[in-house]
């Protein structure tokens, strides 16, 4: 789940407080938050994350006090079948369940934390699985019983290739989807901290700075640079990995002249076809801002695996 991304850095904001952690372990028709998701909550009161998007959290906040206090842990159910949908349900008409364990050893492990952000910034995923009867979270499968499973993937990435005005556009927009992005442009007076404020800039070659950054499975690679001495060497680099997706700015009269000088230099017909090209969802773009708009609805498809 990559918008459990506040409630991992939360939880080390909080390491050594008591905390309840509340989860999505099942949903049925328009649930509003997929399973997997988080609401971290303080024994103060305060709370990082959501698990309906505002529908029952109320009544979330105050199981998790009372399993902090010390009741044991608990499923919650909620759905569309009584008078009080309204105020504690889902109007939307979806049914969820949500599980709210101490973060203890009893409960979730606050050790996990720790595990799971040390796999992320690896760049691996980590797999913790919670017995439904204990209500008890290990980073070990579970051979018996009902389980709840559940993957932290690596934080998403997203490397441009080319700082030109797509790049800008779609560097804000991937920062407004809490995407870690990095620009890789060889030429200084396109890479400046001035058109890409807050964002990383790498003046490697993209060959030399793709292989350095080892895309995998939450990373998105695009090339929008133009300049076939810049994308091509990107792209062989790109295809060579795991990346989830990869794009390629251009025609298709110039993607086909790209296919050529792509199989000339070794990459097999199979990975070309990975090449999300011309880039980005047919709607018609037009601009650099409708454009970057496209390929990020492209490359989030393709890491919600939706392409």
């Amino acid at each position: 789940m990559a918008e459990n991304d506040s409630v991992l850095a939360a939880a080390k904001t909080w390491k050594g407080e008591k905390m309840a952690i509340a989860t999505v372990v099942s949903t049925w028709g328009s649930a509003p938050r997929p399973k997997g998701s988080h609401m971290l909550v303080h024994a103060d009161g305060r709370f990082e994350g959501s698990v309906s998007g505002g529908c029952v959290e109320s009544d979330i906040l105050a199981t998790a006090a009372e399993v902090i206090a010390g009741a044991p842990f608990q499923v919650r159910n909620y759905g569309v079948a009584d008078a009080a949908a309204w105020e504690v349900g889902l109007p939307c008409g979806g049914e969820i369940a949500v599980m709210v364990q101490p973060v203890s050893a009893e409960g979730f492990d606050p050790e996990l934390f720790d595990r799971i952000a040390d796999a992320r910034d690896q760049g691996d995923a980590l797999t913790v699985t919670t017995d439904l009867a204990t209500g008890h979270s290990d980073a070990r499968p579970l051979e018996t019983g009902e389980v709840f499973v559940n993957r932290y993937d690596p934080p998403r990435r997203l490397l441009i290739v080319g700082a030109v005005q797509i790049a800008q556009a779609l560097a804000g927009l991937a920062r407004e989807l809490g995407i870690e992005t990095v620009v890789i442009d060889p030429r200084a007076r396109f890479l400046t901290e001035e058109r890409f404020p807050g964002v990383t800039l790498d003046d490697r070659w993209p060959d030399e700075a793709i292989a350095a950054l080892r895309p995998g499975p939450s990373t998105a690679v695009v090339t929008l640079s133009h300049d076939i001495k810049i994308d091509d060497p990107a792209l062989i680099a790109a295809l060579a990995s795991d990346a989830a997706y990869v794009g390629a700015l251009g025609s298709r009269k110039s993607h086909a002249a790209r296919r050529e000088r792509l199989a000339s230099e070794g990459v097999t017909a199979e990975n070309i076809d990975r090449i999300d090209a011309p880039v980005g969802l047919d709607i018609g773009a037009i601009g650099p801002s409708e454009i970057a708009l496209s390929v990020a609805a492209a490359m989030i498809g393709a890491f919600n695996d939706r392409r």
